[in-house]
This record gives C-alpha cells, structure tokens and sequence, in this order.
C-alpha cells in the first residue's frame, strides 16, 4: 500500500466532493471512510484509475451519511409531532438510564453524547453547537455509540464512577445550552445520593450546590460574563451554599478523599469567602496539590496556576503557567489576567485578544474582547 499516494491524492478528493456539492466537514468523514476502505482494498485488488476509486467510493459514502441523517432528521419530526401521551405511572427510571447510557462498552464522551441525546432531550443539533462540532459529526457520534450498544446486553450498566462524570458534564452543559439541565443534573444527584452510600456521589452533589448557588450573579442583565471576582455576593443562594457545605463535610469526615470532594472544597472556600480580597488562596493552592495527586491534568494545573497567582503573586503564577502546554484551552486568558496583575499592560491587552479569537463560546469572546479593549483605553490615557 503506498500510503504517500493516498496523501497525495487526499486534497483532490476532497475539493470534487466539496465542488459537487458536499460540505466541508461531510466530505472530509467521507474521505476518511474512503481511504480506510482503499488501505483495505487495494493490496488484493489495486485499481487502474487511484483517484477515480477514491472520489466514487468518498461519494457513494457522502451519499450514505446524507440519506441516513435525512431519515434521521424525519424520525426526530416525527417523534416531535407525535401527540401527548396519556396518563402513565408515576415512576422515574432517569437515574436508571444514566446507567444504561453510561455502559462499560463506551467511553465517556459517546456516553455523554448519548445520554444528551436519549435522556437528557436534547436533539442532535443543539449537541453539536455545545461540543463546537457540525452536526453530521455529532450525528455520527452519536450513531456510533448506539451502534456499541446495540449488540450488548443492559445487564451490565456503567458503573457510578462513570454515571459521575456524565451527569457532571451534563450539569455543566446545562449552563450554556438551549435547555436548562443543571437544575435536572442536580436533582439526579440527589437521587443517587440517596441510593449510594458513596463519598465522591455526595462530593459531587455539594460541588453542584456550591457552583449552582453563584449562578444568578454569573451573568449581567444584558448576558455578559461576571468574574467570580466581580459578582454581586449578595445574590448568591445562601440555602444552596448552607446545604452544599453541610453535605462536603460530612463526606470529608469519612476520609475518603476523591477528586469531587477536592473540587468541591475549593467552591466552598470561595463561597465562604465575604469579599473576593478575604478569598483564603493558600488553602486553594493546597486542596488543587491534592486534586492533582488525584488527577494530574491540565485543566488542575492551570487552575492552579491562578490560584498561585493569588497566593503568592503573578509571577509565581506565570511561572506555574510556564510548564503548561500553550495550546491547551484558556491557557492564554490565564496569562494575560496574571500579566495584568503583574502590571504588563501591554502583553495582558494583547493576550486577551489572542484569547477572545480563541473562545469557545460567544459570550467567553465578548468578555475577553471587552477585557482588552479596557486595557487598551487604561494605555491610551
């Protein structure tokens, strides 16, 4: 197989399919089926024509994925114009499902996937504007997940480790897509809570409550972003803070440490804090060196990264930031925030608008884009 044909060809493929008709990101899966299936292929049986076999299988594949996501798309009206259904017993099996959706078989982002789709109710559009990928993708995730579970037997639900990660990605979803699913994540855990004697299921219920509490004072009237630092404390559910912190000590005393509990125990230093100045960093620093040992990833080390910043000053902070990768996500928006602080005008107003091209949302863009242009004006005066 002479694989550095197959690249060779790859560009031409692609732009006939994508001249015929097929969108960018449809013509690239199709290419993709079409150049497995010639590594396939071609050993036993190679064509005359390379470039010819390549664009008519890429295209019988195009053809596929449309008429398949046609008739899906006609299976999801159908089930929208379906009318009511009549009365049914009072009996809740969502927590149930979580399980189904969340089987061994899958990994965690296709159960996530999944789980948005078949419980959380979403349809496969509002999934794809959330993960930042075309639908046709999306749709193909998400066929793929049902595809691995079709053939396996539901005796084997995903285990609660998993069904944690899923309903906390949901939770989170729920603050930024179409349909509100926070306030639902937090009533299964409540659930599951309820049923598993577990340290992490009540970690992560009390990190819900905590983060949930703030919500109100997370956003301003006219939608923009409110830096945890700017919020109006005074809008934070204090019940929600009461009860989440209620709930983390408990599951602390029973000296089982994991990452939801950690987690949780740095929302609940910021809720406890009165003004943003009388945040105790130092323990913050502390409990993210024990989620670290508990989970070494970037995403810890750059929070942080900030937190440092806080404790011990922007340097120390820029310093932490130094042994990231520069590409993972708000890497840059962390930078210019500590060279803000360090005083670097210049290079924060600068980063900040490196990180609002970067965004992953638009309300993360206005507010970065509104961060730099404040510091520009500062320049200017």
């Amino acid at each position: 197989m002479d694989e550095a044909l197959l690249r060779s060809l790859t560009p031409g493929v692609l732009a006939i399919l994508v001249r015929r008709g097929a969108d960018f990101a449809a013509a690239e899966d199709a290419v993709q089926d079409a150049l497995v299936e010639a590594i396939r292929v071609w050993p036993a049986d190679p064509p005359r024509d390379a470039k010819g076999w390549l664009v008519t299988v890429a295209w019988r594949r195009f053809l596929d994925a449309t008429r398949s996501d046609a008739a899906r798309r006609r299976r999801e009206d159908l089930v929208d114009e379906e009318p009511a259904p009549g009365p049914a017993p009072a009996v809740d099996d969502t927590l149930q499902l979580y399980f189904l959706c969340a089987h061994p078989s899958l990994t965690p982002a296709s159960a996530v996937a999944l789980t948005l789709r078949a419980v959380g109710g979403l349809t496969t559009r509002q999934i794809a504007r959330a993960y930042l990928v075309p639908e046709a993708t999306m749709a193909q995730r998400i066929s793929r997940a049902k595809r691995t579970v079709s053939d396996v037997r539901f005796d084997r639900p995903g285990d609660v480790a998993t069904v944690l990660r899923v309903l906390y990605l949901v939770f989170n979803e729920g603050y930024s897509g179409d349909v509100d699913l926070a306030a639902e994540a937090i009533r299964l855990a409540r659930q599951l809570a309820a049923r598993v004697d577990h340290p992490e299921v009540a970690g992560l219920l009390a990190l819900m409550l905590l983060h949930h509490a703030r919500r109100a004072a997370r956003t301003a009237p006219d939608g923009s972003l409110v830096p945890l630092a700017e919020q109006d404390r005074g809008r934070w559910d204090t019940k929600l803070i009461a009860e989440g912190v209620e709930i983390l000590q408990a599951a602390l005393a029973r000296d089982r440490l994991g990452e939801f509990q950690a987690q949780a125990a740095v929302a609940a230093l910021h809720a406890d804090a009165p003004t943003a100045e009388e945040t105790d960093w130092v323990q913050i620093v502390e409990w993210y060196d024990e989620l670290a040992r508990l989970n070494d990833s970037p995403v810890v080390r750059l929070n942080r990264a900030v937190a440092v910043g806080e404790a011990d000053g922007p340097r120390a902070g820029l310093a932490a930031l130094a042994e990231l990768d520069a590409s993972l996500p708000r890497h840059t928006a962390v930078a210019a925030y500590l060279h803000e602080r360090d005083g670097d005008l210049v290079t924060a107003a600068r980063l900040y608008a490196e990180a609002a091209r970067r965004a992953p949302d638009l309300a993360e863009r206005d507010h970065l884009t509104r961060q730099a242009a404040r510091l520009n004006t500062r320049r200017s005066r």
